[in-house]
C-alpha cells in the first residue's frame, strides 16, 4: 500500500464544482393505491357496498388514513335482504350511513385477533357480537367467510349477510 499526505504546510485548495445547466426535476416514488376502497372496487364482489359507500359519501373516509377494520358484505349478501331494503337505504342516507358505519371498526384488527373478542365497538357507536361457532366467526350473526384481504390502511373480512344495528 502506498499513503501519501500533504506536509502542514500545504494548503489544500478546494475545487470547484461546475453548476447545473439544467433543472432536474426529480420524480417521487408513485404510492401505491391499496385502500380498503381500492380492494372493494377492483374485487368485484362488492358492487352493491361500492354503490352504497358513495351513496353516503364515505369513499373518501374509508380511503383515508385509518386503520379500519371492515366486515364486508358480498353482493349476495345485499341482494338477500328483503325486496326494497337495499333501494330505500340508498335513498335515506342517514339510515345507510348508520348501516356501513356498523361493518366497520376502527383499527386493524386481523382473523387471529378477532377470534379473541366477544364484542367490538363500531364507527356507527353500536357493538357488534363476535363468537366462533364450530370453527366459524360470526359477527352479529353474519358468517366471516373470508378473512385478512389487507390494505395499506386497514383490513376486509368478508361476511354472508348484511348486519343491521
Amino acid at each position: 500500500m502506498i499513503f501519501t499526505a500533504c506536509s502542514s504546510e500545504e494548503e489544500a485548495t478546494p475545487t470547484s464544482v461546475p453548476s447545473p445547466t439544467e433543472i432536474v426535476e426529480v420524480q417521487q416514488p408513485m404510492e401505491v393505491s391499496n385502500t380498503i376502497v381500492d380492494i372493494a372496487v377492483g374485487d368485484g364482489r362488492f358492487g352493491t357496498l361500492v354503490t352504497a359507500l358513495q351513496t353516503a359519501g364515505l369513499v373518501d373516509t374509508l380511503a383515508g388514513e385509518g386503520p379500519f377494520t371492515v366486515f364486508a358484505p358480498t353482493d349476495d349478501a345485499f341482494a338477500a335482504l328483503p325486496d326494497g331494503v337495499v333501494a330505500g337505504l340508498l335513498e335515506d342516507i342517514p339510515s345507510l350511513t348508520e348501516v356501513l358505519t356498523y361493518h366497520v371498526v376502527a383499527g386493524s384488527v386481523l382473523a387471529e385477533q378477532v377470534i379473541g373478542l366477544d364484542s367490538a365497538t363500531t364507527l356507527q357507536g353500536e357493538d357488534v357480537m363476535v363468537k366462533v361457532v364450530g370453527g366459524d366467526v360470526i359477527v352479529d350473526e353474519a358468517k366471516v367467510l373470508i378473512t385478512d384481504i389487507v390494505g395499506y390502511n386497514g383490513v376486509i373480512h368478508v361476511i354472508d349477510s348484511v348486519m343491521l344495528p
